[in-house]
């Protein structure tokens, strides 16, 4: 099989030396594979079967498996291991990716997306929650549940007196539709202003903007709740522990 390029997700060991990895690819999706010997410390597979790990495979196609020949590395993204803000955030972007998106089914511009986020993250210094609520806009967005956060959602209202986010109805209620959901949650004027800044900035402009940090925790609250309402989950396990830390 030609070069692939892919992104490992997660990984189990299977055995004594082998590993099973959820690799995102830019050709086949998110796929399943085989990487035996993995964990012995001759294998040529170590560095390219690392969680992180960017790299362009060679697989072979088997029946319940994607059994990997080979891997060249293209970027390691090992700096976001050496903080900690990096390295949890940087879990919890692979963890939505891999419990979010569908088995095989290839999505160049959502890879390229997952590419950009990873390499943004591991030079980031500050601006963590920023960053992250960014992400979730950005990539609930690219699955097709973007939110709409300009206008009522039911009605198209723009000149709204007592804001409310609807999970459920997807996005902003006005005064006169909040009746359609009960359990929506009261935001403020200022709170919308970065959920639309955020949705629209570049990553590369994350560093230069910087809003307060009791908002962004009430967004990246409700932002998680709007997230596993429409990729029907429970929970993100990475998530718990980022949001102690934070």
């Amino acid at each position: 099989m030609s070069q692939i390029e892919g992104i490992v997700l997660n990984e189990l060991q299977y055995k004594e030396s082998s590993k099973i990895l959820n690799i995102y690819t830019k050709e086949l999706g998110k796929i399943n594979v085989m990487a035996r010997g993995a964990y012995r410390s001759k294998s040529k597979l170590i560095a390219s079967t690392q969680v992180f790990s960017y790299c362009n495979y060679e697989f072979r196609n088997g029946r319940t498996f994607y059994y990997l020949l080979d891997g060249r590395v293209i970027k390691s993204f090992y700096n976001i291991r050496e903080k900690i803000e990096r390295t949890m955030i940087g879990f919890y972007i692979l963890e939505v990716f891999n419990k979010s998106i569908p088995e095989e089914e290839p999505n160049e511009t959502l890879f390229l997306f997952l590419v950009k986020a990873l390499d943004t993250l591991s030079n980031l210094d500050e601006n963590y929650l920023e960053f992250l609520i960014a992400f979730e806009l950005k990539f609930i967005s690219f699955i097709g549940y973007r939110p709409n956060i300009e206008e009522c959602v039911s009605c198209g209202n723009k000149n709204i007196k007592d804001l409310r986010f609807s999970v459920e109805s997807g996005g902003i209620l006005c005064d006169d539709c909040l009746g359609k959901d009960p359990y929506s949650v009261k935001i403020n004027k200022i709170m919308q202003n970065i959920l639309i800044k955020l949705m629209y900035i570049p990553f590369d402009n994350i560093k230069d903007i910087s809003f307060n940090r009791e908002d962004l925790m009430k967004i990246q609250d409700i932002l998680e709740r709007y997230i596993l309402y429409f990729v029907e989950r429970n929970e993100f396990n990475s998530l718990n522990m980022l949001k102690s830390m934070f």
